[in-house]
């Protein structure tokens, strides 16, 4: 059995009761969907609906659904539609109102949800209704409105060229489903397209002198390939010519030692037999304990302080790619100082121009106290067997 249909009386129940919703239960921060959007959907529900093929009752339903259409965002933007349908039917419940009817309307308000997606025309009044801004004159008006509720319910500030963007991809998926708002305000679209690709391009001229500085100024921070390779070869070079001098230092202290060990064994005890023996023996001994003391410098660290300040950082005075400037400071204050340099890529890359060179300070001392010890092995080898043959000449020995 059918039910009660749509009258003007109960279109003004639903005006009163939406008003009244609007007042005392919706949130803060809705610029754009507000009882005034509300009021205008109403209008051009009755401007569009007057001008298609519905009866006044199917009208009604429209209207009625376009009351209750946006009163679900009293619980949060999404899926309002399920909660308008909730108080539409809570709305009707005593009413004796046709099911088929409420469905109807149900149905009407899903329609409006993004992006639409109405069947019936019904259904396609009232989602035309919801989007008539979009090719009047009050375009401009509405979508600051949304921009700002965007960016007060979504706690997120879009930028002018990002919204630009967003508006112009909605004006593009956006249809008309009505012949009369297809042939009333598809000029007035098109306008408003117009407007906001004029803004953008605008905009976008306006920003690319900032644009470039941007990317300028990346290319300073990002450092490229080759760079990365500059330094990663040279700080590999320089840790493999330390390894050679440690290797070369070791082979001098090694060879020395077992020299000095041979003649404190063997060759003292026949000193007091031999005392020729006594001046190129101690030549000998004097170049293997010489050629051991550099070879040691060669090899020997250096350790420094191992602290920083806080002020050191700022400064970028401090180079916290060597260890020896923070092995006694806590982690804490460690990893702060390499977040600053990481954070500055004029100190990051000044602290790794002068780690590589330190690293070639150091490789410098090496190989100088390298190359004396080898000199004095070489020529004080010489020297010592020489003075052996002239001490064994000279006492008949050969």
């Amino acid at each position: 059995m059918n039910g009660n249909s749509i009258n003007q009386e109960l279109l003004n129940e639903a005006e009163a009761f939406a008003k009244k919703f609007y007042e005392e239960k919706m949130p803060k921060g809705l610029f754009y969907h507000s009882l005034e959007h509300t009021y205008q959907v109403v209008e051009g529900a009755k401007l569009i609906g007057g001008h298609s093929d519905i009866t006044e009752g199917e009208l009604n339903e429209v209207i009625l659904a376009a009351w209750f259409h946006d009163l679900g965002y009293y619980n949060g933007p999404k899926d309002h539609e399920k909660e308008s349908n909730a108080l539409l039917v809570e709305f009707l419940q005593d009413r004796n109102i046709d099911p088929a009817s409420i469905e109807r309307m149900k149905n009407c308000i899903l329609a409006t949800q993004m992006p639409p997606s109405p069947k019936t025309l019904q259904e396609k009044v009232l989602a035309d209704s919801d989007l008539l801004h979009i090719g009047s004159e009050l375009y401009e008006e509405k979508a600051e409105q949304i921009k700002k509720e965007f960016s007060k319910i979504m706690e997120r500030e879009l930028s002018e060229e990002e919204w630009y963007e967003k508006n112009i991809e909605f004006f593009q998926n956006h249809s008309f489903y009505t012949k009369y708002a297809e042939e009333n305000f598809s000029e007035g679209k098109m306008r408003n397209l117009k407007k906001v690709k004029k803004a953008l391009k605008k905009i976008k001229k306006m920003e690319e002198p900032k644009k470039q500085e941007a990317i300028e100024a990346q290319k300073k921070i990002k450092p490229d390939r080759g760079r990365e390779t500059m330094f990663r070869i040279t700080s590999r070079n320089h840790l493999e010519l330390s390894n050679m001098a440690d290797n070369k230092a070791n082979i001098m202290i090694s060879v020395n030692s077992i020299m000095l060990s041979l003649i404190v064994s063997m060759l003292i005890r026949k000193l007091e037999g031999d005392p020729y023996l006594i001046f190129p023996t101690l030549i000998l001994v004097s170049v293997c304990l010489l050629t051991i003391i550099f070879a040691i410098r060669a090899t020997r660290p250096n350790i420094s302080s191992g602290k920083f300040t806080k002020e050191d950082i700022r400064q970028k005075k401090t180079n916290l790619l060597f260890f020896g400037n923070f092995h006694r400071v806590s982690l804490d204050d460690f990893e702060w100082g390499m977040q600053e340099m990481i954070k500055d890529s004029e100190y990051l890359y000044s602290s790794m121009i002068k780690d590589i060179y330190f690293l070639g300070v150091i490789l410098g001392k090496k190989y100088r106290n390298l190359r004396i010890a080898y000199t004095i092995f070489m020529y004080g080898f010489v020297v010592a067997i020489i003075s052996y043959i002239i001490a064994f000449v000279n006492y008949g020995v050969l």
